[in-house]
């Protein structure tokens, strides 16, 4: 087991956790304000381990033990992190599991490199969920304030302090849609999304399905799993879906 930092340019330090094994890797991509302690990461490592397979997850900047101010970053930066550590802490395609946000990085990195992937998995995968949801949802007041003051806070389900939405995030995240242009995943691609998920509407899963183009792109819902897709049913759901990709 290789638990270290991966120095890269800019001062950025990523935290990482990489278990050796055969290929094609697996590579778990977290969610917004997420870290690799997570259930779904650490369950990935013991099935990775178990079966001997390569496995990697790790913190993106401003995030968990990694370098970076998170209010200063948005989904471009992390979808860098994530193809350094890819590029530099792996081998070989991989497949990449992508939990809402990481769903939307995975994507992202589908179209800067598509050779390196054997496949996608993305967990409520979250999409342009910064304009979509986000944006989407603010009223004229909060979109005054966060132009011109620069953030805003909202309430979280998962934590009891307001997590920062800045408009650095909202910008950057712009720059970064997947949706509203050609998205080719010439590789296998399963998605998966609970129907009682209140943070990413099945629509959006229906959107992607929709959207993305590939010889074998599929969808499953999965009754009454939440936003965390976190059950042992849920987990050995996703075990047997990684599986068939490999």
């Amino acid at each position: 087991m290789d638990r270290t930092t991966l120095e890269l340019p800019g001062g950025r330090r990523i935290a990482y956790r990489r278990s050796d094994g055969r290929g094609p890797g697996v590579v778990f991509l977290g969610g917004f304000r997420s870290d690799m302690t997570g259930t779904k990461a650490h369950f990935l490592e013991a099935w990775a381990h178990a079966r001997g397979q390569a496995y990697l997850r790790f913190d993106y900047t401003g995030h968990g033990a990694s370098s970076g101010d998170f209010e200063a970053l948005g989904v471009g930066d992390w979808a860098h992190d994530a193809r350094d550590a890819v590029l530099r802490l792996t081998e070989g395609p991989q497949v990449l599991v992508g939990s809402s946000m990481g769903g939307w990085i995975a994507l992202i990195l589908a179209g800067w490199m598509p050779g390196r992937i054997a496949g996608l998995v993305g967990i409520a995968a979250a999409p342009d969920f910064t304009e979509d949801s986000i944006w989407a949802a603010f009223d004229a007041d909060q979109r005054r304030r966060i132009t011109e003051e620069g953030r805003i806070e909202l309430p979280s389900d998962y934590d009891e302090v307001p997590y920062p939405i800045t408009r650095r995030l909202i910008e950057d995240g712009r720059q970064n849609l997947v949706l509203r242009g050609p998205l080719e995943l010439p590789f296998p691609v399963r998605l998966l999304h609970g129907t009682a998920d209140r943070d990413v509407d099945i629509s959006v899963a229906l959107r992607l399905l929709a959207h993305a183009t590939g010889p074998d792109i599929r969808l499953t819902l999965v009754k009454d799993a939440d936003h965390r897709f976190s059950s042992p049913e849920n987990l050995e759901l996703l075990a047997e879906t990684i599986e068939g990709i490999l």
